[in-house]
């Protein structure tokens, strides 16, 4: 199985660190968030991953040269001339996944000791799902609405009250995703072109396909957004 990390990012919520270096190199423990989530990868049996970049992107290259990959097999998707956001960055990558039933796409900014495994197995037991996203019962600012069997059937921007539908159910949970998700091939017929998100390209799918939430509540996350939490992680993942 490949896997694709989001690494592509400006990290405006890290700075001053991403004023000089791309958030991906942001350090924990003395291990950049780059080395931790391809580590991460490997442990869940994951080596053959492609990283786009961006940001300071040549820093990311010599950095992966200079550990070989961190034992991993690293291709770079290309963004320089211009950052993609997570769906356009998919749709950029997606001949990398072209031979691949299922693939792993996670941002380089969240650590977390969800069982990656386990989640993989229940997309694949999953027949109708075509994704299948880590959510956790957690504030955020946004959230993703699913139903009572953890279909996807709407986004919420909790800060703006704005909300966006695609399923219409008498009940909806908001759950906030931890940008960790399990994809199937179908997911890479992408309609949209240029900069979007990827979760655009879910609630686009969800209205006539299964996108499934994958609850992990309980478990250690961490968005690695704010130099705090760079500071809060260092507990977290000694």
């Amino acid at each position: 199985m490949k896997a694709m990390l989001f690494a592509a990012g400006l990290g405006t919520r890290l700075k001053p660190f991403t004023d000089k270096h791309p958030k991906a190199l942001a350090e924990v423990n003395g291990k950049t968030l780059l080395e931790l989530n391809i580590r991460y990868l490997q442990k869940h049996g994951i080596e053959d991953i492609i990283v786009n970049v961006h940001h300071f992107a040549d820093q990311i290259e010599q950095v992966l040269k200079d550990n070989n990959g961190f034992g991993s097999w690293v291709t770079i998707s290309d963004e320089r001339d211009e950052v993609l956001e997570t769906g356009g960055g998919l749709k950029k990558a997606a001949e990398y996944f072209q031979h691949e039933e299922q693939f792993v796409v996670m941002n380089v900014d969240v650590l977390t000791n969800l069982d990656l495994t386990r989640m993989i197995e229940a997309h694949k037991a999953d027949e109708d799902a075509i994704a299948t996203l880590a959510v956790m019962k957690r504030d955020s600012s946004r959230q993703l609405l699913f139903d009572e069997h953890l279909m996807l059937c709407g986004w919420a921007n909790n800060n703006t009250g704005e909300q966006k539908i695609v399923r219409e159910v008498p009940w909806m949970q908001p759950m906030a995703f931890s940008g960790i998700q399990v994809l199937s091939h179908s997911m890479l017929n992408i309609p949209f072109k240029g900069k979007f998100s990827i979760i655009d390209l879910y609630l686009h799918n969800a209205r006539e396909n299964i996108i499934r939430g994958y609850d992990h509540t309980g478990n250690i996350f961490i968005d690695v957004g704010k130099p705090e939490s760079l500071e809060q992680a260092a507990y977290l993942f000694e």
